[in-house]
């Protein structure tokens, strides 16, 4: 009989052993507690000296929309990739567990908070008694509020039901009414608006929500490695388009809210512009580890180290949704003439 001691890096017989499941979840959630503070705290501070006031509770707006465009984007993605997953030949059968309803049921109640806000004039409600839910129908902001509660709703039943991959329309009459409130009426051209936020909020959705799940899709594949590597670079090649897509309309939209000549100087005098120029650092930082990834993907010996830059690429698409929503509670940039 041979005796061997215990194998490097193996738990012994005294020593507890290790879940790195419990970690990792200790670990986003973390993460996302840091993630809610930026639309909480963010307005003091990109509103310090621009001499402008902002909306009543608008901290609670921003985390409110923070916590919508984040549950848009995980039932939006889960869809994407397992589209992407099924158009590779010889895919494992395995897919992550869906989030989708969880993702729906979060929405729908973000969605109700922004929709009691609406219903009493852009005021945050103290009590149920001041919300007036009849007073949606009578306006546009409150209808388009409604339609997102109702769109949530939908698209959690589509998500339990025995065809999920419907969900996708109520889900895009979610971005269409998001897209109509970021552009009301009296703006000039509000279409243009609406379509280029449509289409900016719907490639933003794919990318994030398409990486996440595509991440916790890979490991159920351990023993399929070629099928791993391949939808890694399948999925690589679509955000690519997806960011070269939300970059266009990204710009072109803030030209619209700010002429070429004052942008400049709004980006660090107003609320609006400063909060804008921090996301714009941060895809800056998304759009390197993407890219960092890509060569990791097509250059490395082991193709699938290119996981860790993709994993810190989720992590800081979180802090994008995140300033996004604040972004959306800020007043509007001056337009100067």
């Amino acid at each position: 009989m041979t005796l061997t001691g215990p194998t490097p890096g193996a738990p012994g017989a005294s020593e507890p052993v290790r879940r790195p499941g419990a970690g990792r979840a200790v670990a986003v959630l973390v993460l996302v507690l840091l993630a809610a503070l930026i639309p909480l705290l963010g307005p003091s501070v990109a509103l310090d000296g621009t001499g402008e006031a902002a909306a009543p509770g608008v901290g609670g707006i921003g985390l409110l929309r923070t916590v919508l465009f984040a549950a848009l984007c995980v039932p939006v993605g889960e869809q994407f990739a397992r589209r992407l997953a099924g158009r590779l030949p010889g895919a494992p059968p395995e897919r992550a567990r869906a989030w989708a309803p969880y993702a729906a049921g979060v929405g729908f109640v973000a969605a109700l908070g922004l929709a009691s806000v609406v219903s009493t004039g852009n005021l945050v409600p103290h009590s149920l008694a001041a919300i007036d839910v009849g007073g949606l129908y009578e306006s546009r902001d409150g209808k388009l509020a409604l339609l997102e509660v109702n769109g949530f709703a939908a698209a959690g039943l589509c998500a339990l039901s025995a065809r999920p991959a419907t969900q996708v329309w109520p889900l895009a009459a979610v971005a269409v009414a998001e897209a109509l409130r970021a552009h009301p009426a009296p703006e000039t051209g509000p279409l243009t608006g609406s379509a280029l936020t449509f289409v900016h909020l719907t490639c933003a959705a794919l990318w994030v929500g398409g990486l996440l799940y595509v991440l916790r899709t890979l490991p159920l594949w351990r023993a399929a490695r070629e099928a791993r590597v391949a939808l890694l670079g399948l999925y690589a090649r679509v955000a690519a388009v997806l960011l070269a897509l939300i970059t266009a309309t990204g710009i072109w939209s803030t030209l619209r809210r700010m002429p070429p000549d004052t942008v400049l100087d709004q980006l660090t005098s107003t609320a609006y512009g400063r909060t804008l120029l921090a996301k714009v650092l941060v895809v800056a930082a998304v759009a390197v580890l993407a890219l960092w990834a890509r060569l990791r993907l097509s250059r490395a010996a082991d193709p699938l180290t290119a996981c860790s830059p993709a994993r810190a690429e989720v992590v800081a698409l979180g802090l994008v949704v995140a300033v996004s929503g604040l972004l959306t509670a800020l007043p509007v940039p001056i337009r100067w003439t």
